[in-house]
């Protein structure tokens, strides 16, 4: 089954400056394993030590965020497009007072 992942411009240098690839998996844990097996340290930049989806990474599933669904164990079919995207820290107005 494949699967369209699309990779966010920091990542694209670990695949080969591609902003998509297409890999094969039932959930998104497998999904993260067999990047890495292709990209070489893709894994580590998505998730910890433990196994967890880094915090400052969010990933989605034909726009749901996993941590909403069923988190790495999410399902994937055929067909579905996983989109990669570093979470954006800020809070400030620029230029002007909130």
């Amino acid at each position: 089954m494949s699967i369209t992942v699309r990779i966010p411009t920091p990542l694209r240098g670990i695949t080969r400056n591609q902003d998509a690839v297409t890999a094969e998996a039932a959930d998104i844990e497998t999904l993260i394993a067999n990047l890495e097996e292709s990209y070489a340290g893709i894994a580590a930049r998505l998730v910890d030590e433990k196994g967890e989806l880094r915090r400052f990474v969010n990933v989605f599933v034909n726009g749901e965020d996993v941590r909403f669904l069923q988190g790495l164990q999410t399902a994937l079919q055929a067909g579905d497009e996983v989109s990669i995207v570093p979470a954006v820290a800020g809070g400030g107005v620029a230029g002007g007072r909130s």
